[in-house]
């Protein structure tokens, strides 16, 4: 693993600052601890950060479980500094959902497809189920035993992301399973897994369900109060689990804007490049082949015109007529 032993070295020296993208789900969180706690073993420091919120249960429990701390950028602001370096983490500079800290981004580890290139000191981007799977897999090859709090963190942070084993899983992710979890307390695990839906997630259930609209196999969604990134990804997955659906778009009026979360069934649509097509004049976004995320800025949504629900369903099927016109 010289590769990692490069970040290594690259750090020393430093202030260090790990950065998930916002409102950081468990994935990340995991991801950046497991990262965090790797680091230590060579000497190197580092301090979790985030903007946004933490608001979710799954992703709040977490940081009570396991004794996280995570702090935000209005906390953090007036001590960063330019020469400060920045790991990006399950996330890209750029990408649309991380905002550029004061600092320098020298590193990012991200599982996710890139729409902005960027060149850092050291990355380590590959298609993976989870970024967790990254993380453990230097663990693996650097032959150290993680934690047992790590372990079940970044075992926690992998079944959540591929939806217990059921979304984008790769073979890495079924190997890193296997070596985590001799290495995890499955108590604990099983403790956070358990009551992670808050009463407040049955109005957006229902918003979900009574504004559902079909379009042959594509499913939209307008949840018209503000909701979490990872309730909205939540929902999209619901709606996904329709018989009828195959592409799921749901999409949450927020004070930030609007924001997308898309899931494809469908192997000739490509969930992250539909975003990113859709939104490319008017908002921003990107993902895997079957789920993506965007966001139009609250600045941009008189772009939408007075019916922005018409306006956003014709900016998805503009594009998905396109593809779909292509596959026959």
């Amino acid at each position: 693993m010289s590769d990692f032993m490069r970040l290594v070295e690259l750090c020393r020296g430093h202030r260090i600052y790990i950065q998930t993208h916002n409102f950081p789900d468990p994935d990340a969180i995991a991801s950046a601890f497991g990262l965090q706690k790797l680091l230590e073993l060579y000497g190197i420091k580092s301090e979790l950060c985030y903007d946004g919120r933490i608001d979710k249960l799954s992703a709040s429990k977490m940081l009570d479980v396991f004794q996280i701390q995570m702090h935000s950028y209005d906390n953090l602001r007036p001590k960063l500094r330019e020469d400060d370096y920045i790991i990006c983490v399950d996330s890209q500079k750029h990408s649309g959902n991380v905002t550029d800290f004061v600092g320098d981004e020298v590193a990012c580890i991200d599982h996710h497809p890139t729409f902005v290139e960027m060149e850092y000191q050291y990355q380590d981007i590959r298609i993976t189920g989870a970024c967790a799977t990254l993380i453990a897999e230097y663990y693996e090859l650097l032959g150290q035993k993680p934690e047992k709090d790590v372990a079940t963190a970044l075992l926690y942070g992998l079944k959540m992301d591929t939806l217990q084993f059921t979304r984008g899983v790769t073979e890495l992710d079924i190997r890193m399973f296997g070596f985590l979890f001799s290495h995890s307390d499955q108590d604990k695990l099983s403790d956070i897994e358990r009551n992670n839906m808050e009463f407040n997630d049955l109005k957006a259930y229902g918003a979900a369900i009574e504004n559902i609209e079909l379009y042959d196999n594509i499913g939209f969604s307008c949840i018209p109060f503000s909701c979490p990134d990872a309730l909205i990804a939540i929902l999209s997955d619901f709606i996904l689990a329709l018989v009828e659906v195959e592409v799921a778009i749901v999409y949450s009026y927020r004070e930030d804007g609007v924001k997308f979360s898309v899931r494809s069934e469908d192997d000739g649509i490509h969930a992250g490049n539909l975003v990113h097509d859709a939104l490319e004049e008017i908002g921003s976004g990107g993902g895997h082949a079957f789920m993506a995320g965007g966001l139009i800025r609250r600045e941009q949504m008189e772009m939408l015109g007075r019916y922005p629900e018409d306006a956003i369903r014709d900016l998805f099927l503009k594009i998905l007529d396109g593809k779909l016109a292509l596959k026959e």
